[in-house]
């Protein structure tokens, strides 16, 4: 008696069944990559407002960064700011 291929294609159903199979495989190592990925859209975690700046502050800093005054000068108007 003679084995014939799979599904009555001849000697193509090899092929076939074995197609069938990888596209198989390569189906379910997707579903199983898709829903085990993390959420892209997940909220980012909750971080509490920074403190608003005090403007005045915020001056002094910029220039100390622009070279305008030195460290000693900054720290003795900043406490005169009560900083």
């Amino acid at each position: 008696m003679m084995w014939h291929s799979a599904w009555g294609f001849g000697s193509t159903g090899g092929l076939l069944g074995l197609l069938v199979v990888v596209l198989l495989v390569v189906g379910i190592v997707s579903l199983f990559a898709f829903l085990t990925r993390p959420a892209r859209h997940a909220p980012p975690p909750f971080t509490p407002p920074a403190p608003p700046l005090d403007p005045a502050l915020q001056i002094l800093r910029e220039r100390v960064a622009r070279g305008e005054i030195d460290q000693a000068e900054f720290d003795e108007r900043r406490r005169a700011l009560g900083g």
